[in-house]
């Protein structure tokens, strides 16, 4: 066991014990997911939820407004209206849902928060210097209260990988709880980039730190580093939060992203969530994907389900 000692702001000594991961044991384990099956019915209703639990995410320097909005009229209909009721409507399948969030950079949030005013979708941002992280904590605050203030309730943040690789886990922890209150009311996910963490034993320090500073949800990577979401390394977060939800009965979010390409991936982790987690997890408030490529498989998966065919992805609107 790992003892790690850090000060919150009100001069508390926080002594986090780590447990070690066995790596071996991990990646067997999370392969037993990859053997999953479900049928009919069953796997309908895991395509429709984890399309609730997607975050259409767009972060490139080409983003443009009318990107974004366009973005966001797939958040609303992942499936035109006019298409899903001249095939998949007619075999009496509920309408398609609509996503969980989704993100942007902080200078396209007043854009989004227009675009979806009226529907219950939420508006994530990148910020502190995404995705290095390798910026002034000043700038890096100012960037998120910049996200907050046009109107994002939610704050995807990334750790400085830096400072924990050199072991300076007090500055990582700190740098964290004060973007938790830089966000006010916005729910903050806290980016790992387990990519460049080297081993599980960091991802599941880089976990609990995470946790303990504040964070409403760990999420695995920022998608612009290889490799991303693993099952292996999403199974540790998953037993990381396991573990802090019965040490202090606070829920704490899951979010793996980036590498997550096909529907059969996403059944693979909800069955990862179920069997670790229980039931409760399996919601968009405890669960996302973020996955933004995954959304057109799984909809020709519904479809196929439902007509006995795969559709062209130009069927669905494209990204």
């Amino acid at each position: 066991m790992r003892s790690v000692s850090m000060t919150d702001k009100a001069g508390r000594t926080l002594a986090l014990l780590v447990p070690p991961v066995d790596e071996v044991g991990a990646t067997e384990r999370a392969e037993f997911f990859t053997k999953r099956s479900i049928k009919k019915e069953s796997k309908i209703h895991a395509l429709y939820l984890a399309i609730s639990m997607c975050d259409l995410t767009t972060l490139e320097g080409a983003d443009t407004p009318g990107r974004v909005r366009q973005m966001c009229e797939k958040a609303r209909h992942p499936v035109p209206p006019d298409v899903f009721q001249s095939v998949a409507g007619q075999k009496n399948l509920p309408p398609i849902p609509s996503v969980a969030a989704v993100c942007v950079y902080p200078s396209m949030v007043s854009t989004a928060v227009k675009a979806l005013a009226g529907s219950a979708i939420n508006v994530a941002s990148v910020a502190t210097a995404f995705p290095s992280g390798q910026a002034p904590l000043k700038v890096k605050l100012d960037d998120t209260r910049f996200a907050v203030s046009e109107g994002a309730n939610e704050i995807d943040m990334v750790i400085n990988r830096g400072a924990f690789l050199s072991g300076d886990y007090q500055l990582v922890f700190d740098e964290i709880a004060a973007t938790k209150e830089a966000c006010g009311e916005a729910h903050l996910k806290v980016i790992l980039e387990t990519g460049e963490l080297g081993s599980l034993d960091r991802v599941r320090l880089a976990s609990e730190i995470a946790m303990r500073a504040g964070a409403d949800f760990i999420k695995t990577s920022t998608g612009k580093i290889q490799p991303a979401a693993t099952l292996p390394v999403t199974l540790v977060m998953l037993q990381a939060i396991q573990d802090f939800y019965m040490k202090t009965g606070k829920k704490i979010g899951m979010k793996p992203a980036g590498g997550i390409r096909t529907a059969k991936q996403a059944i693979q982790y909800l069955c990862m969530v179920n069997e670790t987690m229980g039931s409760d997890w399996l919601t968009p408030d405890l669960f996302r994907f973020g996955a933004s490529a995954m959304v057109n498989d799984i909809l020709k998966q519904i479809f196929k389900e439902a007509t006995g065919r795969y559709y062209y992805d130009r069927v669905f609107s494209l990204d």
